[in-house]
């Protein structure tokens, strides 16, 4: 049985643990048609799959659903928290909540898991207003994830409220079955003129495949400031297909960093879409791989309305066998006049046996904006690594030097010392040089 048959017969076990008289089943049932008739999960002949095949991520017999809760003691992932860091915190393991490792919060504000949202009339106005209304109906792996969505992150600040402290999110996996599939969905709602501070990790804790399928809906509203984090760093048999949607209303701001180190198939869908004027859209990230890893990231920004910004730069580092992936697209409609849109992706590879596969795009249909998109394909600067070892630097470290600072400006605009010192702990980890060296 193929991993999409064994989906559609496990939805029947699936109702039996939900209500089904809800109106967000009527969504998930839809959905799950939506998923095949779309032909289920996608391949090398869809053009936005051209270098990303799931082939050998699908042919595991992944369990489903985690057959019983397990607990997690907090000194054996504490070390996958931020570092002297006050947060809100979400714990999932192996797709359930656990309610000892988390901090969640009701006091002025909504910080929660999703299923308890989905449940309870107190969240229904919101429920209806945004759950559902963002994703790409021609994904099948978001409708896949809609028909299967229970639980994940709520969060809803409300108007004028800024959050005291970031929210971690973080799903383990414990390696409890040979095999699992995880879907998390995340409904996040900043009101007008609030502002949040988000980490997300997903981490598996063994060497048994894991296979994750995550979206999260975001709602910037009018004024509103968000700053999301993406910390991915997974071992080598876990793989993460993350669809992500944003929608922005006017005068609002939202950043997100993605860093991507680990994972066998890591995929990131990041889409924006800008409902206002003077929306300011925000895209960074840093991927350093090896081996046989690949790393897809895949970026669209619709630029709707007038007077408008988007800023896209992603910094690529490749060596063995790594496969590195850039598809980004700049949408700007006919009204959106004085958009400044800026995208940028800069690779370098360090052997002769990695790939990369880069594709900026831009849709202008306005005739007075700012647009530019550029990619770069290169080596690491011979004459930069010879002054730097002529003045008595090892030669790890000289290339451990200019890899680093290739892609400090990415992390320039960090905003969270704790999430900043972890990145440039993993880069130095991933070069292989001893932590004691000053990055």
């Amino acid at each position: 049985m193929s991993l999409s048959e064994k989906l559609l017969s496990s939805f029947l076990a699936f109702e039996l643990d939900i209500n089904i008289q809800s109106p967000v089943h009527s969504e998930r049932t839809k959905a799950l048609k939506e998923f095949e008739k779309l032909g289920g999960f996608p391949t090398k002949k869809n053009e936005a799959w051209k270098y990303t095949s799931l082939k050998n991520v699908i042919k595991q017999d992944y369990t489903i659903f985690s057959k019983k809760k397990n607990v997690l003691e907090f000194k054996s992932v504490k070390n996958y928290f931020l570092d002297n860091t006050e947060t809100y915190k979400l714990v999932f393991v192996d797709g359930f909540f656990d309610p000892f490792l988390s901090q969640t919060s009701h006091d002025g504000l909504d910080i929660c898991i999703l299923s308890a949202a989905l449940t309870k009339p107190v969240y229904s106005n919101i429920i209806s207003k945004y759950f559902n209304t963002s994703i790409n109906q021609d994904d099948s792996l978001s409708q896949l994830n809609t028909a299967f969505s229970k639980e994940g992150v709520y969060i809803h600040i409300p108007k004028n409220k800024i959050l005291d402290k970031p929210v971690e999110i973080l799903h383990f996996a414990t390696g409890n079955e040979a095999s699992l599939m995880l879907q998390p969905r995340n409904l996040i709602v900043i009101e007008n003129n609030a502002q949040a501070e988000i980490i997300e990790t997903h981490q598996s804790l063994t060497k048994n495949p894991i296979f994750t399928n995550c979206v999260t809906e975001i709602f910037v509203g009018l004024n509103a400031h968000l700053d999301y984090y993406k910390i991915q760093n997974d071992n080598l048999n876990s793989s993460l297909i993350d669809n992500t949607y944003i929608s922005q209303d006017q005068d609002s701001t939202a950043k997100v960093h993605t860093f991507s180190f680990g994972g066998k198939l890591t995929r990131n869908n990041l889409n924006y879409f800008q409902k206002g004027s003077y929306v300011n859209s925000t895209m960074k990230g840093i991927t350093i791989i090896d081996d046989n890893q690949l790393v897809d990231h895949h970026t669209l920004v619709d630029h709707a309305k007038p007077n408008c910004e988007s800023h896209q730069d992603y910094k690529g580092i490749y060596s063995g066998k790594s496969t590195g992936v850039f598809n980004g697209k700049i949408v700007v409609d006919k009204i959106a006049q004085k958009t400044n849109a800026f995208q940028q992706n800069n690779n370098i590879l360090l052997n002769d046996k990695s790939t990369i596969n880069s594709k900026p795009q831009l849709e202008i249909f306005a005739d007075d904006v700012k647009c530019s998109h550029g990619c770069t394909i290169g080596q690491l600067d011979k004459d930069a690594l010879f002054y730097l070892r002529a003045r008595g630097i090892p030669k790890k470290e000289a290339k451990a030097l200019l890899t680093y600072a290739f892609a400090n400006n990415v992390l320039e605009s960090v905003n969270i010392p704790s999430v900043k010192s972890r990145i440039k702990k993993i880069i130095a980890n991933k070069l292989g040089v001893d932590l004691e060296f000053d990055l």
